[in-house]
């Protein structure tokens, strides 16, 4: 490990003025001065996905972002978050926007390129760094690092020549490239299918539609031959149930137990957050539900639709939807994701948002013949098979990365022994 020197964060700080910085007084950014469309407010929901989360900006005039010039950040900044959700990370990528201005729970680094690559000390501080950092938190109420610019400034380093940092960096990169590239196919076919769906079955432009009549129903015109049916009539709703949490023997098994905070963006679970044993399983009124049953969630975050990639358990605040013969489970998924608006805006529940078993009930529906239904599941079975292919594929690479990126960074493997991937 020749040539790794330790540093303070000062030490490999740019030169230039505010190259270690916090966001302004919540008094100097508010919702009034908020725009459609210009310089981007960096918020913690921007540094929740991988390097950088490019989604629900935030915008400032730029006559604002000049006021507020000294909490500016641009391409290849480190932002951080001191106040909040703690952890958080993330490097500016180059596109695109060129200028932003960090929130008053982040503050942000410029390193100088000639001490420190910035993608190095993005996953220094995405591991090593990070456990640092929070060794300085604060207080009760609201998590905070303690005088976040003095501790971020005197944080002490261990770093490698910069030949070796952009080795390291690269390699890891080369993951997240992966991962990131994946993510985009995943979206792509997802969004495809769902495309398909509606053309079909809410626009009703399937195959040889051209020579079917439109007739008159409560859910206004539909091909003739389908049906409007209660949604009760085309799938089975279950419920789900959690065993008692403080027996032990229920829980830390192999069963994944779904929850509502699992349910993911994409279209499948793949794992849970808990685990039940077999005896847990027998002591809750869940199932243990089979891969591509529907899971929609019925409390708290409402209306998410998913699939479970493997047998899974489920707690009560979610219900398992099971087509009735006939009904592939791939179409039920997908008009289910299509009735979720529906399912939100018709909740019940004293105190909050809920849905319940009646809310199915009373949901109406056009149920197509079982011919057209094989024939769509059949399309879109291969498209849902890549995108579980691509989800285990990106769950493999995190795994892989996660294990090699504190070895790396703490110069545990030599990098030379390592290939980068391509």
């Amino acid at each position: 490990m020749g040539g790794w020197q330790e540093f303070t964060v000062a030490d490999i700080a740019s030169n230039e003025k505010y190259s270690i910085t916090m966001g302004p007084f919540g008094s100097n950014i508010t919702k009034d001065n908020f725009v459609d469309i210009g310089v981007p407010v960096i918020r913690g929901v921007n540094l929740t996905h991988g390097r950088f989360n490019p989604n629900d900006f935030v915008y400032l005039t730029n006559e604002k972002a000049d006021d507020l010039r000294s909490s500016n950040a641009h391409p290849n900044d480190l932002v951080f978050t001191h106040r909040g959700t703690l952890g958080q990370v993330g490097i500016i990528p180059s596109t695109p926007y060129k200028r932003y201005v960090v929130s008053q729970s982040q503050m942000k680094l410029t390193c100088d390129p000639a001490k420190a690559v910035p993608m190095y000390m993005y996953y220094y501080f995405s591991s090593v760094g990070k456990t640092e950092l929070l060794k300085h938190v604060s207080g009760s109420g609201v998590p905070a690092i303690s005088s976040p610019l003095t501790t971020l400034k005197n944080l002490r380093i261990r770093i490698p020549p910069l030949k070796t940092q952009k080795k390291i960096a690269s390699i890891l990169s080369a993951y997240d490239d992966l991962i990131e590239n994946n993510l985009k196919r995943i979206k792509i076919l997802e969004e495809m299918a769902q495309r398909l769906y509606r053309e079909w079955f809410v626009h009703f432009r399937f195959p040889g539609h051209e020579n079917v009549k439109m007739v008159d129903s409560p859910l206004g015109p539909i091909p003739e031959g389908w049906e409007v049916v209660p949604f009760t009539k085309i799938a089975d709703v279950l419920s789900g149930g959690t065993p008692k949490t403080k027996i032990e023997e229920y829980w830390g098994g192999e069963i994944p137990f779904f929850a509502p905070k699992d349910a993911p963006d994409s279209f499948y679970v793949t794992k849970t957050e808990k685990t039940i044993t077999q005896l847990g399983l027998q002591k809750c009124n869940s199932r243990l539900y089979p891969k591509d049953t529907v899971f929609i969630t019925a409390r708290g975050t409402v209306g998410k639709v998913v699939m479970p990639s493997i047998d899974m358990a489920m707690n009560q605040s979610c219900y398992a939807l099971q087509g009735k013969k006939g009904i592939n489970q791939h179409f039920l998924f997908l008009l289910t994701k299509q009735q979720s608006e529906y399912l939100k805006k018709n909740t019940g529940g004293a105190t909050f948002d809920t849905i319940i078993v009646e809310t199915f009930e009373r949901m109406l529906v056009a149920k197509p013949d079982y011919d057209l239904i094989k024939k769509f599941s059949a399309l879109v079975e291969s498209q849902l098979d890549v995108i579980l292919n691509l989800i285990n594929k990106n769950y493999l690479l995190r795994q892989t990365r996660d294990l090699l990126l504190p070895k790396l960074i703490s110069g545990e493997v030599d990098v030379s022994s390592v290939d980068i991937l391509t």
